[in-house]
């Protein structure tokens, strides 16, 4: 008996392993755009993300992107980081937000949580709207209070992404549509004021994660063609990696098409990669048009050598993050 129970110990010490997908939304399978944190009050982790409306039936018209408006904030929870379970929609006002929300980026900051959103006001067929960053303050990541709406000189502005800087103070990215989807950052001394600085990534691109690891910044973003990276010592001078992270399709179930939206999980020295992937390359695609609309969220781990950043999606990602 005490054998057994050795045994079971042991078991539920391991490290778990990713399933594939990490996580699908159950309503209506469209979950994209993560955002996770650690809440230390429940000890669990918190996944904050776009829900999509992928499974509604098409509309008559193909162009109509209707679907990707009035949408929550979904909640997904894990006690593990690899485990995750469905956990309702975010209580967010809509008194200062709107019908249509994307791309949430919550962080523990100055003692309290914040949340950096993006609003569009209403649901629109087509993309020709405007879109900006709203501000949201939490005690318990559970019940949100309207903030500020961000002044960063564009209609078009979406996908925050903000990081405390060591020096003090608070780094903004995000994207800005009107200059050619320009990834830029702005920085701040109250999470509330901000100044632009300037650019960060000329191309296109979407979804900037700003992070640090291994002793210096690193920014991955959504290039429509894999990942790109993006490494500095300071902050303001950037390397550019020539490679794209994910641009190959996976061989796994729901893993097989390009990852998109990332969002990094900072374990000590390990670091893990959580992204999302269109199901536009699975079987189901072949009795409905509309399958590839759908989308999974999935998760593989970082590895840095000589300042490269690389993954392997198709190896089993070990999920250890005791060292957060």
């Amino acid at each position: 008996m005490i054998g057994l129970f050795a045994l079971a110990a042991a078991a539920a010490s391991q490290p778990a392993i990713a399933p594939k997908p990490l996580f699908r939304d159950p309503v209506y399978d469209g979950a994209a755009d993560p955002s996770t944190v650690h809440d230390t009050k429940t000890g669990e982790w918190v996944m904050f993300y776009t829900n999509r409306r992928a499974a509604m039936a098409p509309a008559a018209d193909p162009k109509d992107v209707g679907w990707f408006h009035a949408t929550h904030i979904g909640i997904a929870r894990s006690k593990d980081g690899a485990r995750w379970r469905y956990g309702g929609i975010a209580a967010i006002p809509k008194s200062c937000t709107g019908e249509t929300l994307w791309a949430p980026d919550v962080e523990w900051l100055a003692g309290q949580w914040h949340m950096w959103i993006t609003v569009v006001p209403g649901v629109f067929k087509d993309w020709n709207a405007p879109r900006f960053l709203v501000h949201l303050t939490s005690k318990d990541l559970k019940s949100w209070q309207c903030g500020e709406r961000l002044d960063l000189g564009s209609d078009r502005i979406i996908d925050a992404s903000v990081a405390g800087l060591p020096e003090g103070g608070y780094r903004l990215w995000f994207n800005d549509e009107k200059m050619n989807k320009a990834i830029r950052y702005a920085d701040s001394s109250d999470l509330v004021h901000w100044t632009i600085k300037g650019t960060v990534v000329e191309t296109p691109g979407e979804g900037p994660k700003g992070f640090r690891w291994k002793g210096q910044w690193w920014l991955i973003s959504d290039a429509w063609k894999g990942l790109l990276v993006m490494s500095s010592a300071d902050g303001e001078h950037w390397t550019r990696q020539p490679d794209y992270l994910l641009a190959d399709a996976g061989k796994a179930e729901t893993d097989r098409a390009k990852g998109q939206h990332p969002d990094v999980i900072v374990a000590g020295d390990r670091a893990y990669l959580i992204y999302f992937v269109h199901q536009t390359n699975e079987p189901q695609t072949a009795t409905d048009n509309a399958w590839g609309r759908r989308t999974a969220i999935q998760m593989t781990e970082l590895h840095e050598q000589d300042g490269v950043v690389t993954v392997d999606r198709n190896a089993p990602t070990e999920v250890d993050l005791s060292g957060r």
